[in-house]
């Protein structure tokens, strides 16, 4: 069966999160009543989380299971399992347990008349000084540089129309500003707010530096946008950057 959804999650060592996490969104989706696939995409980690994956997927026939031979940031992961996504809409969101899988109804429901919809962490949960005033920051200045002014394109709680996202051509760095570039093949942007949660387990892999990558790319954004879409000579995606093994 196709699915009309799929659900596309990157995880870096977050061995203890696996299996909660496939527990909480599988009874969400079948809560839900819509054929789907959930892709996890482990990016190169060192310590159990493929094994968690492994076992989740030969339990859960809905679930397939990735893995990078070494880690390769959150935009291959993204790009892996869009490439492999079978479903009308693609759903994402981190696999920290810090997104909660019960805004998904929602978004899907606005998914129904835009072609991304973006979560707005309004309430976050995480350090001020070090996540959430620089996330202020560089949200005002990617809606300045691109025109999409949103609150939040941090939140890996997304859902796009496959059509907009599939054919996207992501450079390292780019999932940053997926809602921009897909922008470009569906403008019907929109975002509603959506809860967040403090982290359980692991460490988060982001913080004050993340602020300055977005500052230095700002410089050639609008170009990188065009390319994107239209493609340019050489190695513009990232389909030739990793190996893949499925469980």
């Amino acid at each position: 069966m196709i699915p009309d959804l799929s659900v596309v999650i990157p995880l870096r060592d977050e061995e203890l999160n696996v299996v909660p996490l496939h527990a909480e969104l599988t009874r969400m989706l079948r809560a839900l009543g819509v054929a789907y696939e959930i892709l996890m995409v482990d990016d190169g980690s060192q310590d159990a989380t493929f094994e968690r994956l492994s076992e989740v997927q030969r339990a859960d026939p809905l679930v397939r299971a990735i893995r990078f031979q070494r880690n390769f940031g959150q935009t291959a992961a993204f790009a892996a399992g869009f490439a492999r996504a079978r479903g009308s809409f693609i759903v994402t969101l981190d696999g920290d347990l810090q997104n909660d899988p019960a805004d998904i109804p929602r978004m899907l429901a606005l998914a129904e008349n835009h072609d991304v919809v973006v979560g707005w962490r309004r309430h976050r949960k995480d350090t001020f000084l070090t996540r959430h005033l620089p996330s202020v920051v560089a949200n005002w200045l990617i809606g300045l540089i691109t025109g999409v002014r949103l609150h939040d394109n941090g939140c890996s709680l997304k859902v796009f129309r496959a059509s907009v996202v599939k054919p996207l051509k992501l450079r390292h760095g780019m999932h940053r500003y997926l809602p921009a570039l897909a922008s470009q093949l569906g403008p019907r942007v929109t975002e509603i707010e959506v809860n967040h949660r403090p982290r359980q387990h692991g460490r988060s892999k982001y913080g004050l530096s993340r602020t300055f990558r977005v500052i230095g790319d700002l410089v050639s954004l609008r170009r990188l946008m065009r390319e994107a879409v239209e493609g340019v000579e050489g190695d513009t995606g990232t389909e030739a950057l990793y190996e893949i093994r499925e469980a």
